[in-house]
């Protein structure tokens, strides 16, 4: 590319190069991965991959990562194929986070790294599963970003970048993160799922779409990809004014509130959508107070020994590791006959 000088070594050229691209195409609020605060443990630079590439591909290739596949994201047991799961609100959430970068010129790997390890912690059966943890394990409760950033660093030792760590533990609304790219992280989070999660009411039959406020398409469009082109391009458009901050205009940012006011009423709260709620938080209930009782077989489900004091807090990573379909197996395994 014209005006980027790329150094030559046959051992980090590829890297070299790429860091090079960075330093000349991202916008000067970017973050660059030859500027990272760094690991908790140093290690030898990668020949090939920038240092938030690495990042992307440890989350990628965690089993953190591959169990999103079998939780739930809003419906539970859900019958039909085409309804999201944790895994597929994280791929949607990097996809929208990816887009925003490009447009603004900042780094898109840094965005998708921490767009697909924002959610690693998350409990079984959705956000049931976290609120039942969280009344459990006390002191100190249970969110699930603290779990992500505890699953990536001390129970899967990924050893990932600060800046990684820094939007995956803010992506909730503890704090902002530190770069522009966790910013867009954390709003593109709450874009995609409630985009997707209204699609899948509607298709669930929760709601009609002649039930939808008239402000949602007037504003932002009558179609899921319309909603989420208008956000994209106001995101765009208002951060990219100052570079300050990512944030939607004042114009578009209470209409988003309303929305998001609307999918909790309709969606979230008591409808059809939550029907299998409270077995789910009895599953998840019952397992953790089982394990808090049985060290031997939390060390045996867990493959290590588990000092008595941490068993509460092994019992939790125990339970929030699970996908749905694996904890329901092993409550009935543990509390229900056989004939």
């Amino acid at each position: 590319m014209p005006g980027i000088e790329i150094r030559t070594s046959p051992t980090h050229a590829m890297r070299e190069r790429q860091e090079a691209i960075e330093a000349a195409i991202l916008h000067p609020r970017a973050a660059r991965s030859v500027e990272s605060r760094g690991r908790d443990e140093s290690e030898p630079a990668c020949p090939v991959r920038t240092e938030f590439q690495r990042d992307r591909d440890r989350v990628l290739h965690s089993k953190a990562f591959r169990r999103l596949k079998h939780k739930t994201q809003v419906f539970i047991a859900p019958e039909g194929d085409h309804y999201r799961t944790r895994l597929t609100h994280t791929l949607e959430v990097a996809q929208i986070s990816r887009t925003v970068a490009r447009a603004l010129g900042l780094n898109e790997d840094l965005v998708e790294a921490i767009g697909l390890g924002h959610d690693l912690g998350h409990t079984p059966f959705g956000d049931a599963g976290e609120h039942v943890l969280d009344e459990l394990c006390q002191p100190g409760g249970f969110r699930h970003n603290e779990q992500s950033l505890r699953v990536a660093q001390t129970l899967e030792l990924m050893n990932l970048t600060w800046e990684v760590r820094d939007g995956i533990f803010h992506h909730t609304s503890s704090g902002t993160p530190t770069t522009l790219e966790g910013q867009i992280v954390k709003i593109c989070d709450s874009v995609a799922y409630l985009n997707h999660d209204l699609e899948d009411a509607v298709r669930a039959g929760i709601l009609r779409e002649d039930e939808l406020p008239p402000f949602i398409p007037r504003v932002f469009g009558p179609e899921k990809g319309d909603r989420i082109a208008t956000i994209i391009r106001d995101l765009v458009t208002t951060s990219s004014a100052d570079y300050e901050f990512i944030r939607m205009s004042e114009a578009l940012h209470e209409p988003f509130l309303e929305l998001r006011a609307f999918v909790v009423k309709r969606v979230y709260t008591g409808s059809r959508a939550r029907v299998e709620e409270d077995k789910a938080m009895e599953v998840v209930a019952r397992l953790y107070r089982h394990f808090c009782q049985d060290r031997a077989g939390l060390e045996a489900g867990l493959g290590r020994a588990i000092p008595a004091e941490e068993t509460p807090r092994a019992a939790a990573d125990y339970i929030s590791g699970m996908t749905d379909r694996s904890a329901m197996a092993l409550y009935q395994r543990l509390f229900l006959p056989t004939f």
